[in-house]
């Protein structure tokens, strides 16, 4: 290689250096200018707080229903199932002013033959609903769980399962915002304390939606889960605050 030719690379080799250096001079100051832009406007934390509940109001919906060649049949076995349906939530501890009824309907279905209706009534369905309401949660679970002696006696009901409600919960709301703001604080000082800064005053605090579910379940909701299928509940609240850093 000639001495003209090491000279040239040499000189490559000094800009190139010199532009890798100016680039990381660059890039660090960049680096260094977004960390004092996020500390100057505080750091982000959620926190969150949770707690054990046992529902105390329940609605409890029961339908008898009956097809029937005849109209009158129809209603008449609903009518008889909904006699013996309050029968047996009397006798198993649910009084009288507990239960609502809804209005008893009956309509006729169509005949179809090959996928097409023949225009005639083939049979009639009726049906009405009862409604529970009560807050003697353990008594309309064990009632529904044993609802089978009722089919057993030809009753033709369909339980769609009590609803579980926690009464109590617009009051449990602002205990746990509180312990969830408390939470984010607590992680926050454990984050900054790691920089060697300080958490200062609140900036902003953004409440998240509560989730209540069933016992270890990991269900959630963007918009907030309410599970209403279990008398034992966890309630959980989250929020997202920013925080003011001091150095």
């Amino acid at each position: 290689m000639s001495n003209g030719e090491t000279r040239e690379k040499s000189i490559v080799l000094v800009i190139a250096a010199a532009i890798v250096a100016l680039a990381l001079g660059l890039g660090l100051n960049q680096v260094g200018s977004g960390f004092a832009a996020r500390t100057s406007e505080g750091i982000t934390v959620t926190g969150s707080a949770r707690v054990e509940a046992k529902a105390d109001k329940v609605v409890w919906n029961l339908n008898a229903e009956f097809v029937s060649p005849t109209q009158s049949v129809a209603v008449t076995r609903v009518t008889s199932s909904v006699e013996e349906i309050v029968k047996y939530l009397n006798e198993g501890g649910i009084s009288s002013d507990a239960i609502e009824f809804g209005s008893l309907s009956a309509y006729g279905q169509e005949e179809w033959v090959n996928g097409a209706s023949t225009g005639r009534i083939s049979s009639y369905r009726a049906s009405r609903t009862v409604t529970v309401r009560t807050e003697d949660v353990e008594t309309v679970k064990k009632l529904s769980t044993n609802l089978g002696t009722l089919l057993a006696q030809g009753v033709n009901v369909s339980n769609y399962g009590p609803q579980y409600y926690v009464s109590q919960l617009s009051d449990l709301r602002p205990q746990l915002l509180e312990q969830a703001v408390k939470d984010a604080q607590v992680r926050a000082e454990a984050i900054v304390a790691a920089t060697g800064g300080s958490v200062g005053n609140v900036m902003s605090v953004r409440s998240g939606p509560f989730q209540v579910t069933s016992p270890d379940s990991v269900d959630t909701s963007a918009g907030g889960f309410y599970d209403t299928s279990t008398i034992d509940k966890t309630i959980t609240s989250t929020v997202t605050v920013v925080f003011k850093v001091n150095s």
